[in-house]
């Protein structure tokens, strides 16, 4: 499960900034946020699947 975690974890820090952006230029708010949300899991994710491939 670890690599199949951080490649997660990597795919969703990226559409977190992608959303992070696309909101920052339309002025949206709401997607900003949603953007910064999915690129903490993102980052949680991959470390979780650093930490069993250790194991």
């Amino acid at each position: 499960m670890g690599r199949e975690d951080e490649a997660a974890g990597k795919a969703k820090q990226v559409k977190g900034k992608v959303n992070d952006v696309v909101g920052a230029i339309k002025g949206d708010t709401g997607q900003q946020i949603k953007g910064k949300v999915q690129k903490a899991v993102g980052k949680v994710q991959e470390a979780v699947g650093k930490a069993s491939r250790k194991d």
